[in-house]
């Protein structure tokens, strides 16, 4: 098997670079609160900052988006010019993140071969996405990687490593590594550790997920029949990579008499962690459903679905004026209950019209449904044990499946690599 994750040339800020300043949240956070990026702006100020080599989304649709893509590319010369980076050639970066809540998230750094992954639904690439891709949230993504000499990852893709094999090991050996930063985290984001993993370890890694992408042992453990081996499941920031992805398709398109094959756009930086961390925790993201007629929805739905007051495998319970009801699926569409309800929620609201929200929070949802006369669908939270199985089943689950950990947890940026030759 030619194994999709390989140890990376990475840069990271030499020592004196004030990290906490440093260091900031994945760009599709905080989409709607531009009183935090004001914030980090205003913390920032002059200083060397990943915020001036990435595009937060909450800017993606303004007027001067060309001007701050130029400024961009133009810091990432001038950080490589002024060389405040010190490369580390060909490795691994074991990183322990402490979260908001005080719980580890144990990870690695290094970088996947685009070349093993497809966001295309029913997939059976090494790497797949684990919901459904937007393809018009790619072209905006691209115009910043086009041109931009470095990449920075908020990417964090899943190992079903339920043995802990592969990263956990790790941590008994971490006084052994050279410790390269250590730092708190800016707007109550915990705070974060990394060390270049030494060669043995290294070596011990990729054979562990040698092994944990054995095919033979792939279909036992899934009680599968010569399935095509699902090693690496996207856990956030499959956009960033599916952007990647084209970026690099674009770039062979446009060199057709070139060898691509060790061009560094054929990689991306991302970390690696295992699905069974006990920092990790999947909640579910309801629905609102606005400017229907709430009555032959909810008609068709228990047509549809074949509601029933029996309890059944899948259910899902709703609230419409002030009252909230059980409703257990009888025909389900889907491994899982988002699934069956996603697929008829799209086919409804394609022939009948209306708006869809995705949000976080029971009460926000009964809240917001009494405010706009919608009607408000609350779904279990995912058994991320399900997550594997389900993919591999039905392939890239439906958008907004789950939230993987609060705004505050995501991935901030730290590492760098080079994508120009």
């Amino acid at each position: 098997m030619n194994n999709a994750f390989k140890p990376a040339d990475i840069l990271v800020p030499k020592s004196g670079t004030d990290m906490k300043l440093w260091s900031v949240v994945a760009c599709d956070q905080y989409t709607s609160e531009p009183e935090y990026w004001n914030e980090v702006y205003s913390a920032v100020g002059t200083n060397p900052s990943t915020l001036n080599l990435i595009l937060p989304e909450i800017y993606l649709e303004d007027n001067d988006v060309d001007k701050r893509i130029e400024k961009i590319h133009g810091e990432m010369k001038k950080y490589l010019a002024n060389g405040i980076f010190d490369e580390y050639k060909d490795s691994v970066i074991y990183i322990e993140r402490v979260q908001s809540n005080g719980i580890v998230r144990a990870g690695i750094i290094g970088k996947i071969d685009l070349e093993e992954y497809d966001i295309s639904k029913g997939s059976t690439s090494q790497v797949r996405a684990t919901e459904a891709t937007v393809i018009e949230r790619i072209p905006p993504r691209i115009k910043v990687r086009n041109g931009a000499e470095l990449e920075l990852p908020h990417i964090m893709v899943l190992i079903d490593d339920e043995d802990k094999t592969v990263i956990e090991p790790l941590f008994a050996n971490k006084n052994k590594f050279r410790k390269i930063y250590d730092f708190s985290l800016m707007q109550g984001g915990g705070s974060v550790s990394g060390f270049v993993v030494d060669k043995e370890s290294q070596k011990n890694i990729l054979s562990s997920l040698e092994k944990l992408g054995d095919a033979e042992c792939f279909n036992k453990k899934y009680s599968l029949n010569d399935t095509p081996v699902l090693l690496y499941a996207m856990g956030d920031g499959n956009h960033s990579l599916a952007t990647a992805k084209q970026y690099y398709q674009n770039l062979k398109a446009a060199n057709p008499d070139k060898d691509m094959s060790s061009h560094p756009a054929r990689y991306a930086l991302v970390e690696i962690v295992n699905l069974h961390s006990n920092a990790l925790c999947f909640e579910a993201i309801h629905r609102i459903v606005k400017n229907v007629d709430v009555d032959k929805l909810i008609a068709e739905m228990n047509e549809k679905l074949e509601i029933t007051s029996q309890p059944q495998q899948q259910s899902f319970r709703y609230y419409i004026g002030g009252v909230e009801k059980t409703a257990y699926i009888g025909k389900p569409s889907s491994n899982l209950t988002v699934g069956s309800l996603q697929t008829f929620l799209d086919s409804y609201l394609k022939e009948n019209g209306g708006d869809i929200d995705y949000i976080h929070g029971e009460d926000t949802v009964k809240a917001i449904a009494d405010k706009c006369n919608g009607i408000g669908f609350i779904l279990p939270d995912m058994n991320k044990n399900q997550l594997f199985p389900t993919v591999i089943k039905d392939g890239a689950l439906p958008r907004k499946t789950f939230s993987m950990g609060h705004a505050a947890d995501k991935r901030f940026y730290i590492e760098a690599r080079k994508i120009t030759e």
